[in-house]
Order: C-alpha cells, then structure tokens, then sequence
C-alpha cells in the first residue's frame, strides 16, 4: 500500500491541482469582471480631465447574460467618451447580444475599430500552438488574412448600429469628436492581425487644431505602434491580446498573439519609436474565444482612463514669477542702484526692464505714468541731476 502511494499520489496531486486550477479558470474567473482605473498625463495644460472607458475583445456568444448586465453597467460611470478596440463578437449570432450590452454606453460619445473576430467566426485552435507561433518567430496568423472558406461573421450590422448612434469608425481613418467646446481628433487602423492596416492612408501625425489626439488599432503590432509613436499620437488604445489570457503568477503572460513583448502585454506603458515617446494602453479585455473559454491571473476587464493635463517641461526655464500683491517698483522706494531704461514715449512697447543693483532676475513692469516734474525729481533723485 506504501509502494502505491509512493508511487501514484505525486501524479494524482498534481493531477487533482491541475483540476481545480482549470475549473477555477474556466468557472470562476473568465466571469470575475474588473475594472481598471488608470490616469494618463497627455492633455495640454489648463484642460479639464477627461474620462475614456475603453472596452476591448467581448467576444460575446449567445446566452452570457452575466457579462452582458456587467456591461450595461459600465454606464454609470459616466464617461465623457467610449473607446472600442474591437472583437465583439465570436459567433455569427452575436449581434444582438452585443447591441443589448452596448446599448446603454452607446448613449455616450464613442469610436470603434474591428478586429479580427469581428469579421470572421473562430477555428479550434490547440493552446499549445500559441507557444509554439511564439518560439518560432510567428504570431498568430501572422499578418495573414483568414484561409478561404472562414465563416464570415455579420460584422456590417455591428457597424451600422455604431454608426446609427453616433460612434466614429476609425477603420483606415479619420474622426472628430467635440465634447463641450473640447475637439478631440481620432486616427485609426483596421486590424493588423489579418493584414487590414493601411496606415499610408491616415500617415502625417495628428491633425491640427485638436485639443487632444488619440490612435486606436485593435492589435498592437510593432509596425503600427513605431508608425504612430513617430508620427507624435500622445496616446495609442489597443485591445487584441487578452493580456495572455493564461498567466503565470509572479511571472506574467507566456505569449502575446502578436509581435509586442510579454512586459507590454496589458495595461499601460511607453512606446518609444522615430526619437519620439507615445504612451500605450493595451485592455486585457473582457472575453475569450468560444473555444478556449478560460482565464487564469488574469480577470476580464474594461478601463476607465483619466487623461490629464502634462506636467511643466523641465527644460523649459521658467516664466517671470508673479508678484503675491501689488506693491510700488523698487527704484520708487529709494534705491540708488535701479537702473531704469526709459522708452520713447512713442513707442508701442509699453514695457520697461529694471534691474535694481541685486542678483534678482530682471522683471517686467509697466511703465510708471510720470508727469515731467516727477521725472525732474527722479533724476535729481538717482544723482545724476543737478
């Protein structure tokens, strides 16, 4: 009997864990909904903050009631605008579903990209064959687009409804959208995961005038993320990576389903391409494939970003400090060193620099209203006069 656990019962724990772990993933987790709250300093000073909730890779199949309510929800945060990054759907019935889970955020200001999913109904797929895309330099389809003979899923609906309430679709272009005297200008790219980007189309950096610009892409492939950084987009949403989806605690995700390295697979970081910086969110998302329906480490979520003014440049020196009160001009006040350079009266640069003896730093002041025997008296009163 000793003999027999010996030699069974390591197998058999390792077994049962295995067990428990996968039904925690698949009935726990994948329904353990979150929402990540992060702040994001890109706006020019003096704007107020502005709230963007992005939901990303719902893959909604029929019946997912829980997610469907959790993303009605969302609405009572009251976002000044809604990000989709795409992959709503997972089957060709999922329309509806989506709309009904969408429709009280679609109430909001929004923009929308596709991704994959959305155009094309999944395949079975072993797990095991995203590590070995990964090891062998490939990822995913690999920039391909889907074998003939995908299902094709009723994505032009999913559009039309977008469309019908008022979100942008960013697939290979430009939008605008004004938020209470605030512009913002919205730049996107169909997804790169099945070769649908043409960022010649929207190339040329932000568009003037805005008071903020975004780039939203479904999949964060490196050659999307370079060409926005160097075109100077602050900020660049993304979905399509599920945040590995199946992670490792205390280690992180084993694969991305695209080019964009492990450490960036979700949440926010830098993009640095061209000599210029961008900040990138990536949403883990709040779904999974049909056929892979499991989370582990890694919840499903949607983010509600605060975006907020940038701090001062620290390499730009410093404005001329503001007095707390107004006071009279030092050389006024009876000191001797104030050198004073008088404009001509008809000059229409009514500034006037003093520096008064010191090591302060020169100021400007208004010129003094001076009548010309208070000049007299000034003159007489600096020793230079008679």
């Amino acid at each position: 009997m000793d003999g027999m656990r010996a030699r069974y019962g390591v197998p058999l724990g390792i077994t049962a864990v295995g067990a428990a772990g996968l039904a925690y993933a698949a009935c726990f987790e994948v329904r353990s909904f979150r929402l990540r709250r992060i702040t994001v300093p890109v706006l020019p000073r003096g704007m107020r903050p502005l709230r963007v909730l992005q939901v990303s890779d719902i893959h909604m199949v029929s019946g997912q009631r829980k997610k469907q309510r959790w993303l009605q929800s969302l609405a009572g945060l009251r976002p000044d605008f809604v990000v989709n990054t795409g992959d709503n759907l997972s089957d060709t019935e999922g329309v509806p579903e989506v709309l009904d889970a969408l429709g009280p955020l679609m109430e909001f200001p929004g923009a929308y990209v596709f991704g994959s999913n959305d155009y094309y109904g999944p395949k079975p797929r072993n797990p095991a064959r995203y590590l070995l895309e990964k090891a062998s330099g490939k990822h995913g389809l690999n920039g391909n687009p889907p074998v003939v003979g995908a299902i094709h899923n009723p994505w032009t609906e999913l559009r039309d409804a977008f469309d019908a309430a008022g979100w942008v679709g960013l697939s290979n272009t430009r939008g605008r959208l004004k938020l209470e005297g605030i512009e913002i200008a919205l730049t996107g790219l169909d997804d790169p995961h099945i070769k649908r980007d043409r960022y010649a189309e929207v190339a040329g950096g932000p568009e003037s005038g805005a008071d903020l610009s975004l780039a939203v892409v479904h999949a964060p492939y490196l050659r999307v993320l370079d060409a926005f950084t160097a075109d100077r987009y602050p900020l660049i949403l993304a979905g399509h990576t599920h945040g590995g989806q199946l992670c490792i605690p205390f280690y992180g995700a084993l694969v991305t389903n695209c080019d964009l390295d492990a450490r960036r697979v979700k949440g926010l970081s830098q993009h640095q391409a061209g000599g210029h910086t961008s900040y990138l969110h990536v949403s883990a998302g709040c779904g999974t494939n049909r056929y892979t329906p499991v989370r582990f480490a890694c919840p499903p979520e949607a983010t509600l970003l605060t975006l907020t003014p940038r701090p001062p440049d620290p390499t730009r020196p410093p404005g001329p400090p503001r007095p707390a009160g107004p006071r009279k001009p030092d050389f006024v006040s009876g000191h001797r060193s104030a050198k004073v350079e008088l404009v001509a009266s008809g000059c229409s640069a009514a500034w006037q620099r003093a520096s008064f003896g010191t090591k302060r730093s020169w100021v400007q002041i208004p010129p003094p209203r001076l009548k010309e025997h208070q000049v007299r008296g000034l003159i007489r009163a600096s020793g230079s006069g008679p």
